[in-house]
């Protein structure tokens, strides 16, 4: 059910597309190949709205609407990754709690690696960018090789992981990350903020 070469190939062939809808589009071929792009789909708008959050130029409005969207992105990549978990433990039969537990759920390592394929992409651009100085661009190739090198690497992990899963080597728990911040009953701020229902005229 899980390739890891195949969901980086994903990352990647949708990070093009959306950067430029000229390109071929992604094709997914299963349930799991569509909710790994989705959840892609979330980290990328999120990339774009950190950046515009951070525009100069940007008045107070414009910035406050770029935090609410962020904090329901963040929300959104969370959810995300725990379905692909859940996807994932569902293809499973029961695992064997005696086994070694994994502290980093595959969902997890997916979601590092769509970062990961974001900052790829973005370092590339800065590589080939007219506008900047030689120098810029000979940095961002040694970021470009350090990026790739990681995302060999996590692919790897992820492979074994799984390989292990699969096995009866090692297990995983869904691990319910439990956000506080969007949540009107539990953030402070938003339920202090709600008039009291029960308070007396």
């Amino acid at each position: 059910m899980l390739s890891a070469e195949q969901i980086v190939l994903l990352h990647d062939q949708a990070t093009l597309f959306w950067h430029d809808p000229a390109t071929p589009r992604p094709t997914t071929a299963t349930h799991f190949d569509q909710l790994v792009l989705d959840q892609h789909r979330a980290n990328f708008d999120l990339w774009h709205r950190e950046d515009a959050a951070r525009d100069p130029l940007s008045g107070d409005q414009a910035i406050a609407a770029c935090k609410r969207a962020i904090d329901k992105l963040n929300q959104l990549r969370n959810d995300l990754a725990e379905r692909v978990d859940c996807d994932l433990l569902d293809s499973l039969p029961p695992l064997n709690t005696t086994l070694p537990l994994h502290s980093e759920t595959p969902g997890l390592i997916i979601d590092r690696l769509s970062i990961l394929a974001l900052k790829i992409f973005h370092t590339a651009e800065e590589t080939r960018r007219s506008s900047a100085t030689h120098e810029h661009r000979e940095r961002n190739r040694e970021r470009l090789t350090v990026l790739n090198d990681q995302r060999n690497d996590l692919t790897l992990c992820l492979a074994e992981l799984w390989a292990d899963i699969r096995a009866n080597r090692r297990r995983f728990k869904l691990y319910r990350q439990l956000k506080m911040y969007n949540d009107p009953a539990l953030n402070p701020v938003l339920y202090a903020s709600k008039p009291d229902a029960d308070a007396k005229p």
